[in-house]
């Protein structure tokens, strides 16, 4: 019997919800990186997610919450903490009164998107593209093309660390470039409610096509990828700066800097976490080394 024998067997009791043991975190996340999760739990529903979070306050576990692993690197040994995944919590959407539509937060941000177009709704075009699910956008405050989830979100029912359901408003999120209370709380995102603009489907349609073009044109799609691995620096652009610093296709084992793009990092074949790790360093040093600015990561390095 394991540190894991009882939480398991009290969540199994419950159902609801899958559990996975010795689970390849490669399968789980966009950048195909990672070791075996000790133990994985996908709640399927609100309800199960929040006694899920109880159990594990219960046992003293402090639990990892993921999406579909669109920003996150994990380390090459494994990883283990428990890890709640809410990449199952699939509701559907549910249209409101007031140009409101309601999403559940693992629902993918292209998928929400189509549905708002669909209901002619629109604001939600610049989150096509972004390989997230709602509840991590949310979290990370994510954005695109000159829009942020922090535009359009109503309100979010959330769950904390105890299992204890609430409600926050728009303002109650505290939205920040690439953060926001939720992050920073250790909230975790159970469905939200984000308030549209009535248009016309055909028109939204279009925007979210024009962007989907110029992401393929200038994105590195066709590998695995973690997306734009710096936030954006108070002085420039990071893509900029590791271009002029001459790094657009340094490697490290299978880990590259895109010569599609240099703030993309992608794994071209067998990347390692170490591999990336050291990458972002070496990009790091020559970029302050040239330019005095010392590039923050959006990729989160869990260790």
């Amino acid at each position: 019997m394991d540190r894991y024998s009882a939480i398991i067997t009290e969540i199994s009791k419950m159902g609801g919800a899958v559990i996975c043991r010795d689970e390849p975190l490669s399968r789980h996340t966009s950048f195909k990186i990672g070791g075996n999760a000790a133990l994985m739990i996908f709640p399927e529903d609100p309800q199960t997610l929040a006694m899920v979070c109880a159990v594990f306050a219960r046992a003293g576990e402090k639990p990892f919450v993921m999406g579909n692993g669109t920003n996150l690197l994990f380390p090459d040994e494994g990883f283990a903490r428990p890890i709640i995944n809410t990449s199952k919590m699939h509701s559907p959407a549910e249209i409101l009164e007031g140009d409101k539509i309601r999403f559940p937060a693992g629902m993918n941000l292209a998928t929400a998107a189509t549905i708002a177009a669909k209901n002619a709704l629109g604001g939600m075009e610049f989150a096509h593209g972004i390989p997230g699910t709602i509840g991590g956008a949310i979290s990370m405050n994510a954005g695109a093309y000159g829009g942020e989830m922090k535009d359009i979100v109503f309100e979010s029912r959330c769950v904390d660390a105890n299992g204890e359901i609430f409600t926050l408003s728009a303002r109650e999120h505290d939205f920040g470039y690439r953060r926001s209370a939720i992050s920073e709380k250790g909230y975790t995102v159970i469905d939200a409610v984000m308030h549209l603009t009535a248009g016309s489907a055909a028109a939204i349609s279009e925007c979210m096509a024009e962007l989907a073009a110029k992401r393929r044109e200038s994105q590195p799609l066709e590998y695995p990828s973690a997306g734009s691995v710096f936030k954006r620096p108070q002085n420039g652009y990071a893509a900029a700066m590791i271009d002029q610093a001459g790094l657009k296709g340094l490697t490290v084992g299978g880990a590259q800097v895109s010569e599609k793009h240099a703030g993309f990092m992608i794994n071209v074949g067998g990347a390692t976490c170490k591999d990336v790790v050291e990458l972002i360093d070496r990009v790091r040093r020559e970029v302050y080394r040239q330019t005095g600015t010392l590039l923050e990561t959006e990729v989160k390095v869990i260790v």
